[in-house]
């Protein structure tokens, strides 16, 4: 039997599991950095030059520098939902196709997102520092560091994709109530179905007990969580952000945590590189984790299936792809 022509080149930048990829190392060559670490930049830009598929990850810029070193370039297949790494603009002038893994994040990171709310509303953080400072001497009284409850409370989803649903299907089984916001209202009846009403950002800033932040970063959402929308919150509201750290100014959110304008907030992502602000590491009112939405081996193996059928469908047009730019 003669083998199929590697006619593909693909570099994955990025290092992760090893499961999930097989159906590309069998037809194509499959350029893998060294097990333990990603690519780096020169690295990259080196290897590039022979590239027609690059496999890019969130936390890897793909600007013009890169694009240009890979005169043969088609595809870029991300391995995340966030795409905001990538110069799409240069790629649609350059014709190279983009897809992302939108299908295979959402449970995680919907997951992790209901995991940051139970630990800001019931202060679950405060309490594991506490108990180990302290021991078996910790003495508490019945008023020390008081949560809320989540049955009866108001959760308001800021970008309701698919993502931003499955929080709030989860927040329903809490018993929460559901107000989302997206730029195109969802028609009457598929709101009825989801049970789930629309508000106008502002009004759900002032009518939420908790705020979580489900929307891509763009020219639109950068900041939208500013100073002047953290002060129409409830004094005790919880901001939740999964989504990219950039939506939020995060120093008007410092202020606010700081003077109280709001009870606390719980951050998988941070403005800065993903780099968390010195004052936030202060504050017992937070809870973070560093960027780690699809941090579990059944989302990274699906996001691995979920990239090699994008790839593939481009390459034999045989199955649907996640285009962000075709």
């Amino acid at each position: 039997m003669v083998a199929t022509p590697r006619q593909e080149t693909i570099l994955m930048a990025f290092d992760t599991i090893e499961s999930g990829f097989e159906a590309l190392s069998e037809r194509f060559t499959l350029i893998r950095p060294p097990h333990g670490r990603d690519f780096t930049r020169d690295e990259i830009i080196e290897k590039a030059a022979s590239a027609t598929i690059l496999c890019s990850v969130f936390d890897i810029p793909i600007d013009r520098e890169i694009i240009d070193h890979a005169p043969h370039l088609k595809l870029i297949a991300n391995y995340a939902v966030g795409f905001n790494n990538i110069d799409i603009e240069y790629c649609r002038e350059k014709g190279i196709a983009v897809a992302n893994t939108p299908e295979s994040v959402i449970a995680p990171t919907a997951e992790l997102a209901l995991a940051l709310l139970l630990s800001a509303s019931r202060r679950t953080a405060e309490w594991d520092h506490s108990l180990r400072s302290n021991g078996r001497d910790l003495k508490i009284s019945r008023l020390d560091n008081l949560g809320i409850d989540l049955l009866g409370k108001t959760i308001g989803i800021v970008g309701f994709g698919n993502i931003g649903r499955a929080v709030a299907k989860r927040c329903q089984a809490f018993g929460m109530q559901v107000l989302y916001y997206k730029r195109a209202r969802l028609p009457e009846a598929i709101e009825k179905e989801l049970n789930v009403c629309y508000q106008p950002l502002d009004e759900l800033f002032q009518q939420a007990d908790v705020v979580s932040l489900h929307t891509p970063l763009n020219a639109d959402s950068k900041h939208l969580v500013n100073a002047r929308r953290i002060q129409l919150m409830k004094p005790s509201a919880l901001l939740i952000n999964t989504a990219r750290g950039a939506v939020v100014d995060e120093n008007a959110l410092i202020h606010a945590l700081e003077n109280h304008q709001i009870a606390g907030a719980a951050l998988d992502v941070f403005e800065d590189a993903d780099k968390p602000h010195p004052r936030l590491l202060e504050l017992p009112n937070v809870v973070m984790t560093p960027h780690v939405g699809t941090q579990t081996y059944d989302a990274r193996l699906a996001m691995a299936l979920e990239l090699t059928n994008n790839i593939l469908g481009f390459v034999d047009g045989d199955r649907p792809v996640a285009y962000v730019v075709k």
